[in-house]
């Protein structure tokens, strides 16, 4: 997608283009051991392709991270507000989760049995997120990929429905995207050689009507969908749009999927349970065991009837389902770890008033430099978007985005020892997040906007 937006920001593209190149220089010259540390032998340079979409020359190398900050090869702390792009979410290496991990690594890394851990885990989930039957995966892609198997296997049909501009992680049913009121596949993907239209149908975020005629053409298996889009200009629920949701799907004989995997931020058990929702399968991954690998799905004792009275029924062979490593002790260990003693209420009401301290400051740094931005908050989740909001769905989201100023706007931010998430202009305040972080952040962001916006 160009960079269409710039204009709703309200940037200068000349003083946009100035303020790039010296903040580009200013990181080339603050940091030649990540820069002559950079090597050949991964493809492209990182052992991740996304590694190489941080805003920077080159990426930096992390030498420790502890709590909510960074420590980088060329020794700079940072203040971490990134947090693994909510994977850390909690601060970097909960006490309770590493002593969790270097006892179970005593004992073995995996070895395809439960344990003791694993059983408390089961009931610490169902005590966190609600009355689930849980199955667990390594990731949130996983997750949904095996929810989505169960929900057409219950229902017979084949679609799933999903926003546009919807974040599920790599499922590929996911990958579509609305043009001119049609499902198409989305722009880029590798080696896509299927038509996933046929797989899926999508709709605007907000739109009930659009949901009921999708849903009316009776071949929808399950909603899969986030209570707040994230992963792009952040967009809220319209009030009754999610229990719209509950209701035409009940109506329609479809699943609702709420997938939790970066909404966790919005308190103790997540979206669903702060705001009372009443899915019928439940996802969460990212930093649900304190940063581990690990993702849950959950299903109603009802779909779990279904799916045993369908399991009955269907040949012996491969599920499709599954993979070898995933609920592993090693899994457990964290997730027990930090559902008992690091994701307390405790713990969320605290990220709750950093939030909220650091929404009201980049909020005040906005009206101050007179910017057509806005800032949005989900509990410890918050974000500025570069144009005028509240943004409604998915099509108002991605022509928010600015990428050429979000990407010089976090270069800046990093250059002054504040790093936020490369994708999108997301912030996260962990419980050991300290009301100086959130300062110094807030401090940086209005020097940066006070280049782009300069008083006359």
């Amino acid at each position: 997608m160009g960079d269409h937006s710039t204009g709703l920001s309200g940037v200068d593209p000349a003083r946009l283009a100035a303020f790039r190149a010296a903040e580009v220089a200013a990181f080339d010259s603050a940091n030649p051991v990540s820069k002559a540390a950079q090597a050949p032998e991964f493809l492209g340079g990182v052992p991740m392709h996304w590694m190489s979409d941080w805003p920077t020359p080159f990426p930096l190398l992390v030498r420790e991270a502890k709590r909510a900050v960074l420590r980088d090869i060329d020794g700079h702390e940072v203040d971490d507000f990134c947090l693994g792009d909510t994977g850390s979410m909690f601060g970097h290496s909960p006490a309770p989760v590493a002593r969790a991990l270097k006892a179970q690594a005593a004992r073995g890394l995996t070895y395809m049995l439960p344990t003791e851990a694993a059983l408390a885990a089961g009931k610490a989930l169902t005590e966190t997120f609600g009355d689930f039957l849980w199955q667990i995966a390594t990731t949130a892609t996983d997750a949904n990929r095996f929810a989505l198997r169960v929900a057409r296997a219950v229902t017979g049909k084949p679609k799933v429905l999903v926003f546009n501009g919807c974040y599920h992680g790599t499922v590929d049913d996911a990958m579509v995207v609305l043009d001119q009121g049609r499902t198409v596949n989305r722009l880029g993907l590798v080696g896509q050689v299927t038509d996933i239209s046929t797989l899926a149908v999508s709709v605007e975020f907000n739109d009930l009507s659009g949901v009921e005629a999708a849903l009316a053409q009776g071949d929808v298996a399950a909603v899969l969908t986030e209570p707040v889009m994230t992963n792009s200009c952040m967009v809220l629920p319209e009030p009754g749009f999610l229990q719209g949701l509950r209701d035409l799907t009940r109506r329609d004989g479809a699943l609702l999927m709420i997938d939790e995997t970066h909404t966790q931020s919005s308190g103790h058990g997540g979206y669903t349970r702060v705001h009372g929702l009443d899915p019928d399968m439940f996802i969460v991954g990212k930093c649900v065991a304190g940063g581990l690998p690990t993702a849950v799905w959950g299903m109603r004792a009802a779909v779990a009837e279904r799916f045993a009275a369908y399991n009955e029924t269907r040949p012996a062979g491969h599920s499709g389902m599954g993979t070898t490593l995933s609920a592993n002790p090693l899994q457990f260990a964290a997730l027990l770890a930090t559902l008992r003693e690091v994701a307390t209420p405790k713990a969320f009401a605290k990220m709750e008033k950093g939030a909220a301290r650091l929404a009201k400051g980049l909020s005040a740094a906005i009206t101050e430099a007179q910017a057509p931005w806005h800032v949005v908050r989900v509990g410890a989740r918050v974000e500025f978007i570069c144009a005028p909001g509240p943004l409604k769905n998915g099509t108002e989201a991605a022509r928010a985005h600015a990428h050429s100023v979000e990407a010089a706007v976090h270069l800046g931010l990093l250059n002054r020892g504040s790093l936020i998430a490369p994708f999108h202009n997301m912030m996260l305040v962990s419980p050991v997040t300290t009301n100086a972080q959130i300062d110094r952040l807030i401090a940086n962001f209005r020097t940066v906007l006070a280049v782009l916006f300069p008083k006359d």
